[in-house]
């Protein structure tokens, strides 16, 4: 039986709480960082808004592992500066070629080329600071495994790697396993970063880690194939990004092969396989520390933007 989020449990409330906290967080993030121009192009894109997901999600499992999760709060605004840098550069006209994120001109516009670039680098290094010398009261063995585990979602073996394949299938036909294989790494890699970070902070036990990475893998295909979706459904105004860039660079995309239909269904299912990877850790009810997770799998799929 699929894991179930308890009736009792007041997910907006608990979402809009933790997307404060972490904005709190992201603010105080940042120091006096020169030159002043630096600093602006990396807190315009940093302090944009959005959902805040990846740091939320990282929060919660140290909170599944049994560990106040305000200790996880630095690897998540770490998480969240990965995210941000992914986003700087995906949007560069020599990557996916973007004018708008978040509902304003990306940080290129705002702030050319070379320096969104350079933001973005400051970000992917802050982020390691944010680990390993921000997070007071962390076993220092455990904040070497969540380095490990960034150095692994940000790199060649995560979102860069998946970045390049994408790149590479731009206008070629794409099977499921190729769109499958870029995606768990240009966008399920850093989810599993999220969630397993956060576990590894919590001191987590390798069961539970080992639930918690199958609990990513879904949720992190669904959350693209949901992406594929929105791209075709719904408008820019909604989106905050430019809708309709995947069909314009000719990428394959899950409604492309699968059609919407059984994209919906496809999502349906990976997130009802990521909430039973957590089954053993619940009451039955979705009760408790397992519910914020279970809640959070079921958001993906039905969110509109």
């Amino acid at each position: 039986m699929t894991a179930a989020v308890s009736i009792q449990f007041d997910f907006p409330a608990y979402l809009e709480a933790a997307r404060l906290r972490v904005e709190a967080a992201l603010a105080d993030s940042l120091g006096p960082e020169k030159p002043e121009s630096l600093r602006e192009a990396m807190r315009y894109s940093l302090l944009a808004g959005g959902k805040r997901l990846r740091p939320i999600l990282c929060l919660a499992a140290c909170e599944l592992a049994g560990c106040d999760s305000e200790l996880a709060m630095p690897t998540g605004i770490a998480l969240e500066m990965i995210h941000t840098m992914s986003l700087i550069h995906d949007d560069l006209p020599a990557m996916d070629n973007d004018d708008l994120r978040r509902g304003r001109p990306t940080n290129h516009k705002v702030y050319g080329e070379a320096k969104a670039i350079l933001a973005g680098d400051a970000l992917l290094t802050r982020a390691f600071e944010m680990v390993a010398l921000r997070s007071p009261g962390v076993p220092a063995e455990r904040l070497l495994a969540v380095v490990g585990e960034l150095s692994l979602a940000a790199g060649a073996p995560g979102l860069v790697g998946g970045q390049v394949v994408d790149l590479e299938c731009e206008g070629k036909d794409v099977d499921l396993d190729t769109l499958e294989y870029i995606h768990l790494h240009k966008t399920g890699a850093l989810l599993r970063a999220c969630v397993l970070s956060g576990a590894l902070v919590g001191g987590a036990s390798e069961a539970l880690q080992a639930a918690l990475v199958s609990y990513a893998r879904g949720i992190g295909l669904a959350f693209q194939i949901i992406d594929d979706i929105l791209d075709v459904t719904a408008s820019s105004e909604v989106l905050g990004k430019t809708a309709g860039k995947d069909l314009t660079a000719d990428k394959t995309t899950y409604p492309k092969l699968l059609g919407l239909e059984q994209s919906r269904q496809r999502a349906a299912t990976l997130v009802a396989e990521a909430k039973q990877a957590l089954a053993p850790w619940g009451d039955g009810a979705g009760d408790g520390k397992l519910a914020p997770l279970l809640a959070l799998a079921d958001y993906i799929t039905s969110r509109d933007r």
